[in-house]
This record gives C-alpha cells, sequence and structure tokens, in this order.
C-alpha cells in the first residue's frame, strides 16, 4: 500500500509532462524539463510513476471500466433520475459533447511521459548509480519497456472507443497533425508490445518483486499482444468487413495468429502466473473479516472462502494472488486534494447498490445494474453466478435489509466483483472494508474504495489462447477451476465462457464488437423500476457509430480540422 500513497505524493509534487489546452502540446511544470530531467533512477522511478498515473481520469464516465460497463449488453444505466449522463452512456448517446474528453487527455498526457522516457533513457548512464553495468542496463531495460508497454497501453485504449486517432511517437513531433488509420494505429501498438516483451527482463512470477505489483512486465505484454490481436482481427473482419488474421507492425510485416499464440503459449508456460484454486477468492467480498469476531457473509464462510488479496504472494493482507497480472491501483484520496477523489475505485462507487448501507455490501450510486436475463439463464451449478452477481433480499449475501425503489433501472441484481465493502471493526463500528486495512482515517463513503481493478488475470490468457489456436485445453482449464466437465472447442462455447468467467470486468462490450455481436446483442426489453415505478428497458445501440464513441468535441476545434468525427455522432 505504501507504493500508493508514494505514487500520490510524487505526482502532487513531481513535473509531469501532459497535454495542454492546446492540441496535445506539453508544458513544463516546476522547472525540471527534457534537458535535467531523467538523468538518476530516482528521476526515473518519478517519471514511471507519472506514467501510471495517466490512468486515472478526473470525469468518472472517462473511467475505461466504468464506461465500458455501462455500453456492455449485461449491464443498464441505473443511477438516480439526475445521473442523465451515465443513461447516455449506456444508449450510445453523447448530447455533452465531451463525456470521454479526460479519458482521451490522459491517455495523450501518458503517452506523452512514455515517449520522453523511452528517448531520455537510452541517453543517459546510470552506471554510477548501480554495482555493475549490468544492473544499470537492467534498471534502464525495466524503465523503456514499461513505458513501450504503457505508450501501447494508452493507444489501445484510444483505439478501441475512439478509432484510428493521432499517433505521437517522439517528444520533438508536431502536434497537429490529422489522425491516424485504424491499421496505422494499431502496428504501432503492435510494434511497441513487441518490443516491451524483447526489452523487459526474463523475471517470472512470483520471484517478480512485491513492489512493482501493478507495474507491466513481459508477461504482461505478451499477454495484451494476444488481446490486441483478437481486437483488431475482428474489427477489421466483422466491423470493416475487410477480413484479416495478420497484426500489421510500424516498419512492414505482421504478427500472424500463431505468432502470438506462440507468446500467449510463453506466457502460460513460464510466466509463473496461474489460476487461483477458487475464482470467488479473487474478489475481495470473500474476505470474512473474522478477526472482528463475525462472520458478515454467511454464504462465503460455508464455502470455505478466503480472499488471495491484492499483493502477489504479500501476506499481509490475503493468501497470495497468483492470477492478477496487471492492475489499476487506487489508495483513497481526501476532499483537501485537488482531484482529490480519483484515487478511489470508483467502479465501486458508482456499481455499488443506490442509497442502501448493509453490511457486507455498502452504499453506493446505483449504476451499472445487471440484466435479470443474465442470473435467470447462468447455471446454477456455475459458483461464478453467485460468485459475479449480488442478487437482493438474501439474507445469505448479507442484503436481507435492501430497500427498493432508490434509484432507476432497478433489476435486484448488482455487480458483485466491483463494489462496495464494508465491515463491523473490532468495537462494533461499520467503516469500509479497505479503510480498515490501510488504517486510513477518512471513512467517507466516497473514498473508501481501494480495491484493485484487474485490466488482465491469468483466466484471459488461457480463454484467448484457446480463441486463437481454436483449442480448447485454456477454457477447460478455466471450467475445471469453477468444477464445470472439459468440453470441446467451438466459437460459441468460447464467447460463453468469456461472458461468464470475465462478466462485469470491463471486457463484453468489446468482445461483442470485435466478433461483429454487436448489431444484435442489445435487441432486448428488460422490466425494471425507476424510482418506485415500474417502467420497460429496451437495449441501446446504433450500428452506424461502428463501435466507436464520439472524438470529444474539444479537441476537434482544437485541430482546426485535422480531426473528423466518427461516423454516427
Amino acid at each position: 500500500m505504501k507504493n500508493i500513497y508514494y505514487l500520490i505524493a510524487v505526482l502532487l509534487g513531481i513535473t509531469t509532462l501532459g497535454c495542454s489546452e492546446s492540441l496535445l502540446d506539453t508544458e513544463n511544470l516546476y522547472g525540471k524539463s527534457l534537458d535535467t530531467y531523467y538523468q538518476t533512477p530516482t528521476d526515473m522511478e518519478e517519471a514511471i510513476s507519472g506514467v501510471y498515473n495517466a490512468i486515472y481520469t478526473p470525469n468518472a464516465l472517462s473511467f475505461e471500466p466504468l464506461a465500458a460497463n455501462l455500453m456492455s449488453d449485461m449491464m443498464l444505466g441505473g443511477g438516480g433520475p439526475d445521473d442523465k449522463a451515465g443513461k447516455d452512456v449506456d444508449a450510445f448517446e453523447d448530447p455533452a459533447e465531451d463525456t470521454y474528453r479526460d479519458m482521451w487527455v490522459q491517455s495523450y498526457n501518458g503517452i506523452a511521459r512514455c515517449n520522453a522516457i523511452i528517448e531520455k533513457a537510452s541517453e543517459a548512464d546510470f552506471s554510477s548509480f548501480f554495482s555493475s553495468p549490468a544492473e544499470a542496463q537492467e534498471f534502464k531495460d525495466v524503465a523503456v519497456g514499461e513505458a513501450l508497454f504503457m505508450r501501447a497501453f494508452f493507444y489501445f485504449k484510444l483505439a478501441k472507443f475512439f478509432g484510428g486517432v493521432p499517433l505521437i511517437t517522439s517528444v520533438d513531433q508536431a502536434k497537429d497533425g490529422p489522425r491516424n488509420t485504424y491499421s496505422e494505429t494499431f502496428a504501432q501498438i503492435a510494434s511497441d508490445l513487441k518490443l516491451a516483451i524483447e526489452t523487459l527482463p526474463n523475471i517470472s512470477f512470483p520471484s517478480i518483486p512485491t513492489e512493482s505489483y501493478g507495474h507491466a512486465n513481459k508477461w504482461v505484454a505478451e499477454a495484451y499482444l494476444g488481446r490486441v490481436y483478437l481486437h483488431y482481427t475482428g474489427y477489421m473482419s466483422n466491423i470493416e468487413n475487410q477480413s484479416t488474421s495478420d497484426l500489421p507492425l510500424v516498419e512492414g510485416g505482421s504478427l500472424s495468429g500463431s505468432d502470438v499464440a506462440g507468446y500467449l503459449n510463453d506466457c502460460i508456460n513460464n510466466s509463473g502466473y496461474d489460476l487461483v484454486s477458487d475464482f470467488r477468492n479473487l474478489w475481495p467480498y470473500s474476505n470474512l473479516n473474522k478477526s472482528a469476531g463475525s462472520v458478515v457473509l454467511p454464504w462465503a464462510d460455508a464455502e470455505g472462502l478466503e480472499w488471495v488479496g491484492q499483493d502477489g504472494l504479500n501476506p499481509t493482507f490475503g493468501t497470495g494472488n497468483s492470477e492478477s497480472m496487471f492492475v489499476q491501483r487506487f489508495s483513497f484520496g481526501d476532499w483537501q486534494w485537488s482531484n482529490g477523489s480519483i484515487y478511489t475505485n470508483r467502479l465501486c462507487l458508482f456499481s455499488g447498490i443506490r442509497d442502501n448501507s448493509m453490511v457486507p455490501f455498502g452504499q453506493g450510486w446505483g449504476f451499472c445494474t445487471i440484466r435479470p436475463a443474465l442470473w435467470n439463464t447462468w447455471d446454477d451449478a456455475d459458483p461464478r453466478k453467485q460468485g459475479s452477481i449480488l442478487p437482493m433480499g438474501d439474507a445469505d449475501q448479507g442484503t436481507d435489509g435492501y430497500q427498493a425503489d432508490k434509484g432507476d433501472h432497478e433489476t435486484g441484481f448488482f455487480n458483485k466483483k466491483y463494489t462496495a465493502l464494508q465491515h463491523p471493526d473490532v468495537d462494533g463500528n461499520v467503516s469500509g472494508m479497505f479503510v480498515q486495512m490501510y488504517d486510513w482515517s477518512n471513512t467517507d463513503m466516497q473514498l473508501m474504495h481501494a480495491q484493485d481493478f484487474i485490466f488482465m488475470r491469468f483466466a484471459d490468457v488461457l480463454l484467448m489462447h484457446s480463441e486463437i489456436t481454436q483449442t480448447s485445453d485454456g477454457m477447460n482449464r478455466v471450467r475445471a477451476r469453477v468444477g464445470l466437465p472439459a468440453i470441446g472447442y467451438s466459437l460459441e462455447a468460447l464467447k460463453e465462457e468469456r461472458k461468464h468467467e470475465l462478466a462485469f470486468e470491463g471486457l463484453r462490450y468489446f468482445d461483442l464488437v470485435r466478433w461483429g455481436d454487436v448489431d444484435t446483442a442489445f435487441d432486448y426489453t428488460e422490466n425494471v423500476r425507476n424510482s418506485g415505478s415500474d417502467a420497460t428497458y429496451s437495449g441501446s445501440y446504433r450500428s452506424e457509430t461502428k463501435g466507436l464513441v464520439s472524438i470529444p468535441e474539444t479537441e476537434i476545434r482544437l485541430s482546426n480540422g485535422a480531426y473528423e468525427q466518427n461516423p454516427g455522432w
């Protein structure tokens, strides 16, 4: 946890390179410049912290997991009567014109910081700070490799939401060019990931230092190459109707499915990551807080669940997490800080139960309510059903005190993986679970969500390998973990497995897009309650958008006509 505090402290005080109101430009703050910075290991560590900090967005609807969940076919807009912006995201509308601008700006902030690290690390001499040239070189390789990965990460986020975007890959590059094509954008992403894999050291879990938890490594880059390959080839084949099975590279050539499968094989066989023994132990609701003298979730206690925690093999909290490969770390923030709320996991806050405070599930804003059809069609024999969906009015789940009719699109089902969690302490006072774990002073329910968001976990690597190779081994390994029998590979079986294994993790919408299923997935209605009244909810999607959201209008104006708006917007 000290790493989170360090990151926040660094970013409240150090120089950052980022976007200003002048199109994708960079600015120098507090006197540090490209000429005087990046000269010491401390400089580089601060700079890479600045890169990871760019994942955080001031506007909650620019937070990728929240936006992606709202756009999926599994979740409804929810919230209260005044929460129009969340309903607009859910309905594929953008009347505010800049709904996703923070995603755009923060991504380019991160890209600018990555560019500076990649360029300046190659010029820096760190030999005097280490006991051997080999150690100095490894330090440099890690810095450059992480920056390459993160540049790919930011461009991939931009491409998934906006399509082809301007490629800025050097500090001195002009910032006023037009958008690059979809293929050019993905070629840059693929090339950065490939070079990151070749640059980052070959250190397997659990030998990866605990203090590096939340940072990228070689295995994360290999896993993301699989995700990028599947998204690009699927999108081009099923949305653009330009069938392809290759992922382009910047310098020419491409990566085939067998090439990418080779990277995934390396990750599966040599990374040291693995599935945890019980799917439900990945999620902090399985932390029963027995130390307070009470079991707050009888269902989890009866099943013998025990949370694996968030810090790899750190035994302080949990038994050791071998599955979470790349995460966004969160702290608590404070209202006295500038943008003090962005360091708390707002997916947990926004998708928590609206205006209900129970134990162990606390109050949230009630966004992202879950379709009853998902619950009704999910096999009861699959423990991921109750491991992912929180039904209301269930004493075993701790929701028997639920008071309905507090918000809109109420269905009686909420996200269980990412939600507000609270426990009684040893004195019987109820406060946030993570507040107690990390002894944080501010117990505000809006700031208590320090649960990691998992961007990549090992189960997804296994499923991607099955999809690319059209073999069932990885898929059946995931099924075996939850006690389901082995089955033969088919794309439809793979789709069902991803639907159930990765529900509410921000992946479903992009799966629908790349499979070409997005045009039909939203043809449904659900009976809901809107602030106490019966209502009907209809799924929304507009095929003319080709699965993309709108380019922020402010960025279009700043480009002086260089950017064209996406179709349908």
